[in-house]
């Protein structure tokens, strides 16, 4: 059976983190998981990270969603190019550790997240491994997220992009292209027929924590 509970993520720089700990009833492992949640510009929220963080800790894995800066009860502004919300996900990771005594953090980051999440990976010893779920690489995301992508493409760190093979965002090709750069493990997983908005949604939560609980067994 798992648990939730509310939580506080406090940063160096004086904003604080509201967020929820999905807490198993026993830990498959000692990792857990951080979830990033989409483009907080666009109504992002720790809210649309529910279904994939209980069914995670369904698996046994505890597991983070909070707001970023700006979102819901959290303190500070969102960021357009989400830079300043990198430092947030480190707060997180570095909290999960220490609170839940865990030695290693698989890092997931949602659609805007996916960058944002990519650019802390290698600020964070705790993480070992990364899950991009929507990536937006295409021409129109770059414009924002450009200069986040060269961090996860040299991270040394085991990478897992899933995508639809229909996301509006970024083609199969840009993706492919893309990750021929990437250092380190690099795996793909398409899902077939789906957009971008629609794999962030509820009926693919289960799914999406299958395939992360798949990688971290690879870990």
């Amino acid at each position: 059976m798992t648990t939730r509970e509310r939580c506080t993520i406090e940063c160096p720089n004086g904003i604080k983190l509201d967020g929820s700990v999905f807490k198993p009833d026993k830990k498959n492992d000692n990792i857990g998981v951080v979830l990033v949640h989409p483009y907080s510009v666009l109504g992002g929220c720790q809210a649309l990270m529910r279904g994939i963080a209980r069914n995670l800790s369904d698996h046994g894995f505890p597991t983070l969603i909070f707001d970023m800066r700006g979102v819901g009860k959290s303190t500070g502004k969102a960021s357009l190019t989400g830079f300043s919300e990198v430092n947030d996900v480190v707060s997180a990771c570095k909290w999960l550790s220490t609170t839940l005594s865990l030695p290693r953090i698989l890092l997931v980051g949602s659609s805007a997240g996916a960058p944002i999440a990519g650019s802390a990976v290698d600020q964070i010893e705790e993480v070992v491994g990364y899950v991009s779920l929507g990536y937006p690489f295409g021409l129109t995301a770059s414009i924002l997220f450009g200069r986040h992508h060269k961090a996860i493409l040299q991270s040394p760190k085991p990478k897992l992009f899933v995508m639809g093979t229909r996301d509006g965002f970024t083609s199969v090709k840009q993706l492919e292209n893309k990750l021929k750069s990437a250092a380190g493990r690099v795996e793909t997983h398409l899902i077939e027929g789906a957009s971008h908005f629609q794999m962030e949604g509820t009926a693919y939560d289960a799914e999406m924590a299958n395939l992360i609980t798949t990688f971290i067994s690879s870990l």
